[in-house]
């Protein structure tokens, strides 16, 4: 109970806070005049507090810094520096809400009245020393254009600090190496007020108030914090409430909490996009109230404890991620489930995320054995693994280095395997001998002379149809990180399959053309070929990818994989499709997120010009992309179609001389099937979300032998989208993606 009732205070101080603030105005502006120290030892430990006397500090216009050319006071090359100003106010009963606004390189710590308001690239607990380095690089932005970070305060917070009269705003600047080229500080304090009462100035002219958020047709996601701050490790417990009450249907701040209703362990996550972009991604666990995980399903998801809310602040379509995820699960390969939500946290509206599935061996997600430490040899030795290549940054771990560097091999590039499971800490030293030696063995077989040899080459070690696919996802994506980063490898025991399978994907912010480096926008050329465009980048492609295309078997699997999802998932009517269908959903939601963090028509890293200045206009972007990425590969995909067996739809079992076909596709009110059957049997069909979930009711029809049609009548009120239809008949299955209009 007690859960429910620190959750709902919260929201209802955001309900309280948007619906009685009158106006905004902005106490502190970054060119007042700020007491300030470059600190060569430890300051007194009440610089903080109001009745600290800084008369013996140096007074100087902000900001503050070096070598940026946007700093009205210049000082040394320093590791940090300490600012403060006070600033006064008659009744603080009149303020609704505050908003801190910050500009920076590298990090910073912000205290009002003493108590920590916002903090970002500092890792250090409680009131890091003066000595200390930010945790990682933060460029300013506002002498380039953009607009600063912004940090929120609510009211309840803001009753326990503010006093009447006199008030400080105290921060500490941090740079991220002792020799750093430039630092930058430049901070402004704005508050609501509940009435017409003028106590300041008006705020600057890219100042965003809150944004004023009651309701949404997607779900909604209430987290508190309490007292806690949310910080890059540990995490730390919260409240976290969902609201959603179905397809169609409104959510309402003030509805009860329906899909979850509990603790969690929240961070931050991410590498770059941690500290370069001011909406942040976070990673949770549900817990219970001793701080143990439990597993949890959420928004019908299957149950698991480990997730993550996806900021996708770069890419702002809100798509890449939830496209390229989509299209894996329809090519028949696992990838994280998600769902797009509006959060709040602490009272404070936060936009657009993705709740979704963080990849973790589980046999709802990465289906493979549970290895154990006691799993040292014989078959249980030799799966389940879990690896990755990717930077060593954030939750990188322990791994090894390959022996075959990649084939750009400038300024010493290596091909780093990280583990991901069982994780560095708790892998034995029998299973790191083992997954070393197995990918050691594919990587010899495919750099050896007999590498096309199916008996003795690279395919007695790898799932070759994962190979193929994933090529696919990853060309039609043109992702600028495909192979190199971000790429998750893993391996069941033999006696399950037992080869390397390339998957699960992940990490398409800056695919489908959002990436202005290294011919990331380019809808022309091939992906892989990464080291002919960008020699010089540290994280190269492994030599697999090219070796494969030599071998002429993978490029006719590859044209055939290819000609057969050309006409379903891969075809730029059904990519249309999707992308319209999520831009009807996503279109109230996206106007909200965008009113909070203004950057439609400005560049975000890394994205490439022009910049949309509406969010139809990025779908529309997306699209002629896409159009063009399509026709160019279509003209240039390496193989032949000797050998293909092309069919509309996936299918398993035995029932000879079986055939489907299906339509209209899409559908409006109904969907047919003629299907062929050698002897009689049962006909069952389902037809499912994304989610897995079943959306109209079970069909069964005895069916007979020769050709059988059937009609499938579908829910009037089934939204526009995506779903898969299973039909069954005997042992056999086909599955076929079937479109809403």
């Amino acid at each position: 109970m007690k859960s429910r009732l620190l959750t709902l205070a919260a929201l209802l101080t955001f309900v309280a806070a948007q619906s009685q603030t009158n106006h905004w105005e902005t106490a502190v502006y970054e060119n007042n005049n700020w007491r300030y120290v470059v600190p060569t030892a430890e300051p007194d430990t009440n610089w903080r507090k109001i009745s600290f006397n800084a008369s013996s500090w140096q007074q100087g216009q902000g900001g503050f810094g070096f070598a940026d050319g946007d700093d009205n006071t210049v000082v040394s090359q320093t590791v940090s520096v300490f600012i403060r100003i006070t600033f006064n106010i008659a009744d603080t009963s009149k303020i609704s809400a505050a908003i801190l606004n910050a500009d920076y390189d590298d990090g910073f710590v912000a205290y009002l009245n003493n108590t920590e308001i916002a903090r970002t690239n500092m890792t250090s607990p409680g009131k890091p020393p003066y000595s200390d380095l930010a945790s990682a690089s933060h460029e300013a932005v506002m002498y380039n254009g953009g607009n600063p970070d912004y940090f929120s305060i609510n009211e309840n917070t803001l009753e326990n600090i503010m006093v009447p009269g006199t008030n400080v705003l105290a921060i500490q600047i941090h740079n991220v190496t002792a020799n750093s080229s430039d630092l930058s500080g430049r901070f402004w304090l704005s508050f609501g007020i509940h009435d017409a009462t003028v106590f300041w100035t008006s705020p600057p002219s890219w100042f965003n108030a809150p944004v004023d958020f009651t309701d949404s047709n997607l779900p909604i996601v209430v987290i508190n914090t309490g007292n806690g701050t949310i910080v890059d490790e540990p995490k730390i417990m919260a409240d976290m409430g969902i609201i959603y009450n179905g397809v169609g249907n409104r959510n309402y701040m003030t509805d009860p909490f329906n899909h979850y209703n509990g603790k969690i362990g929240i961070e931050y996550r991410g590498s770059s996009s941690q500290s370069m972009f001011p909406k942040k991604s976070y990673g949770f666990e549900t817990w219970d109230v001793n701080g143990f995980e439990i597993d949890s399903s959420l928004l019908g998801m299957p149950k698991e404890s480990d997730w993550i809310l996806s900021a996708s602040y770069s890419d702002k379509s809100f798509l890449n991620n939830f496209l390229t995820y989509d299209l894996a699960r329809t090519m028949g390969w696992y990838a994280p489930r998600g769902q797009h939500v509006e959060l709040i946290i602490n009272g404070q509206y936060q936009g657009v995320y993705i709740l979704m599935e963080k990849i973790k061996r589980d046999n709802d997600r990465v289906d493979i054995a549970n290895l154990q430490v006691t799993d040292i040899s014989g078959d249980q030795l030799t799966g389940g693994y879990i690896i990755k290549i990717d930077k060593t940054t954030g939750n990188g771990g322990g791994g090894w280095t390959s022996s075959f560097a990649p084939d750009t091999n400038l300024n010493g590039q290596t091909i780093f395997y990280q583990y991901e499971y069982p994780s560095d800490l708790n892998i034995v030293p029998q299973q790191e001998a083992y997954i070393q030696a197995y990918v050691d063995s594919f990587e010899t077989a495919l750099a050896g002379p007999n590498f096309a040899d199916t008996s003795i080459g690279y395919a007695r070690y790898i799932d070759v149809n994962s190979f193929v696919d994933y090529f696919l996802l990853n060309e039609i994506s043109r992702n600028v990180d495909g192979y190199r980063l971000s790429t998750y490898l893993y391996k069941d025991k033999n006696s399950n399959g037992g080869k390397l399978t390339v998957g699960p994907c992940w990490d398409y912010d800056i695919a489908w053309g959002n990436a202005n480096y290294c011919n990331g926008n380019d809808t022309t050329g091939w992906a892989i070929d990464f080291a002919s465009v960008c020699p010089g980048d540290y994280w190269q492609i492994p030599f697999w990818w090219d070796r494969l295309l030599q071998d002429t078997t993978f490029q006719n699997k590859v044209k055939c994989r290819w000609e057969e999802l050309k006409m379903s998932c891969l075809s730029v009517n059904y990519l249309n499709n999707f992308t319209d269908s999520m831009q009807t959903l996503l279109t109230e939601s996206t106007t909200r997120n965008f009113a909070q963090w203004p950057i439609l028509g400005v560049y975000v890293w890394p994205n490439p010009s022009p910049f949309p200045a509406t969010y139809a206009g990025e779908i529309d972007e997306l699209q002629n992309w896409i159009s063009a990425r399509w026709t160019w590969m279509n003209n240039n995909m390496p193989g032949t179609m000797s050998g293909c067996n092309l069919t509309s739809v996936t299918e398993s079992g035995n029932n000879d001389n079986a055939s489907v076909s299906t339509y209209p596709n899409p559908f409006t009110t109904e969907i047919n099937f003629s299907l062929y059957l050698a002897r009689p049997d049962d006909i069952t069909v389902t037809v499912y979300n994304s989610l897995g979930q079943p959306v109209a009711p079970c069909t069964l029809v005895q069916g007979n032998q020769g050709t059988n049609t059937v009609s499938v009548p579908m829910p009037a009120d089934l939204a526009p989208g995506m779903y898969m239809m299973n039909i069954t008949s005997g042992d056999k299955t086909w599955t076929q993606t079937i479109i809403r209009n």
